[in-house]
């Protein structure tokens, strides 16, 4: 079964809502107040959503901020998932005996 690409939150940007709203990254950048260039290089999955810029989005589109950084750590998440790739099966559960252990003290 072949896997799905990783979708940047950019790419959710670009195509879910300056596409279909006819806005230019310059014109939503203006509105947001920040730099064209932020606004760019998330677009082209070269940048982050950071708290600053999804505060900024959920005000101008009337979305929550957690919808945009929960774009963004979904997107993280698979990233660092693949980078991991056999290393995260390596590490074993903590068993429920390790944790009585422990937690008797």
């Amino acid at each position: 079964m072949k896997k799905l690409k990783n979708i940047h939150p950019g790419e959710i940007l670009k195509e879910d809502f300056l596409v279909p709203l006819e806005l230019s990254q310059t014109k939503l950048a203006n509105c947001l107040k920040v730099p064209s260039r932020r606004i760019n290089e998330i677009i082209l999955g070269k940048r982050a959503i950071t708290a600053n810029t999804a505060l900024r989005l959920a005000k101008y589109f009337d979305i929550s901020p957690k919808f945009w950084l929960g774009l963004q750590q979904d997107f993280e998440l698979e990233e660092e998932m693949h980078r991991l790739g056999k290393n995260l099966n390596k590490i074993e559960k903590i068993s429920n005996r390790t944790v009585q252990t422990s937690t008797s003290r």
